[in-house]
């Protein structure tokens, strides 16, 4: 059997894109060589969104593209909407691709009467309509097992890394970071590919905005220059802010934030700018940044040919084992 793989047929095949991300949906689809099909949305004068997909999926397998980026409840309707209607005019295949999941950070109850808020967006995106999830970068490992359809969490890993790779780091004066030890495997793993050695902090959450970075951080950067901060998100800035001045306090001349997810709310990139150590900022189009926020120090990554990809693999009925967030390690082959 041919090891070539099936380019998708526009004629089996539907895309469609949601209004969080349509840059990322159109790059998405170019590089897959189908059309981003159309999709009509306006709103009710009773605050109510419509919805209607563009083209029919009758029979055919549809992919929708929607980020869960601010205003997140109206981008979740959007997309619960375009999965039932797609379930509803019998498509064969319904796949939710949604870069970014913000809701992967409620995953635990840690105060009385809340919601596991990731475990309810799931299983809404299953009632609605999704035969299988496609991801980025999830906040919490443990989320994956909340979706009651197959799931891939995908990571920008490599892209991340390949970024860095011609700048010949050595291990003596650079080393990746992790700003807590729940992202520290995906660090490690990053910190791999670099040939670099990797420390963790200890961060505890005070509030939404108020973190505070503890730990043996001081012992673990000792003696370098330069130091990777690798992490999954940055929203308010809060955990990096804190983390960046813990370094250069403990002698950190240089920093660069390798960022998967990069929201920079509020006075986030303000914040960070008032830090000059941090000389860059790498990070990916799972959210879209307007052109006025960008900074001279920022670049952008496009995940568009990481989702391609997969879904080309999945096309295919091929593994993506190596495109996973929770990957093998060391030399074994995915299945």
């Amino acid at each position: 059997m041919s090891d070539k793989l099936r380019l998708l047929d526009p004629r089996d095949v539907r895309i469609f894109s949601g209004r969080s991300n349509p840059q990322l949906a159109m790059s998405i689809a170019k590089h897959l060589g189908i059309p981003l099909e159309k999709t009509h949305f306006s709103r009710f004068s009773n605050d109510n969104i419509y919805v209607q997909l563009g083209a029919s999926v009758r029979g055919r397998i549809v992919y929708i593209v929607q980020s869960l980026v601010p205003p997140v409840s109206d981008h979740l309707v959007e997309l619960l909407m375009m999965l039932d209607i797609a379930k509803s005019a019998s498509a064969r295949e319904v796949h939710a691709i949604i870069p970014y999941f913000s809701y992967a950070r409620s995953d635990k109850k840690d105060a009385p009467r809340i919601s596991i808020t990731a475990r309810l967006v799931a299983d809404l995106l299953v009632t609605a309509g999704a035969t299988h999830i496609m991801t980025m970068q999830l906040h919490s490992a443990q989320v994956h097992g909340f979706f009651a359809v197959p799931a891939d969490p995908l990571t920008a890993r490599g892209l991340l890394a390949n970024h860095f790779h011609d700048r010949q780091y050595s291990e003596v004066d650079t080393v990746v970071v992790a700003p807590d030890v729940g992202g520290a495997k995906s660090s490690a793993r990053f910190a791999k590919m670099l040939e670099l050695p990797v420390a963790s902090a200890n961060k505890i959450r005070v509030s939404d905005e108020v973190v505070e970075i503890g730990g043996l951080i001081g012992r673990q950067v000792k003696g370098f220059r330069r130091a990777l901060v690798h992490d999954d998100e940055i929203a308010t800035g809060g955990t990096v802010v804190e983390l960046c001045r813990l370094l250069v306090d403990q002698g950190i001349e240089e920093i660069s934030l390798i960022i998967t997810h990069g929201l920079f709310l509020g006075s986030a990139l303000q914040r960070l700018a008032e830090i000059p150590q941090i000389r860059e900022i790498v990070t990916t189009d799972t959210v879209p940044l307007l052109a006025e926020r960008m900074v001279p120090n920022m670049t952008v990554l496009s995940t568009a040919p990481v989702f391609a990809g997969a879904i080309r693999q999945n096309y295919n009925r091929r593994s993506i084992g190596e495109l996973f967030d929770f990957g093998l390690d060391g030399d074994e082959e995915p299945e």
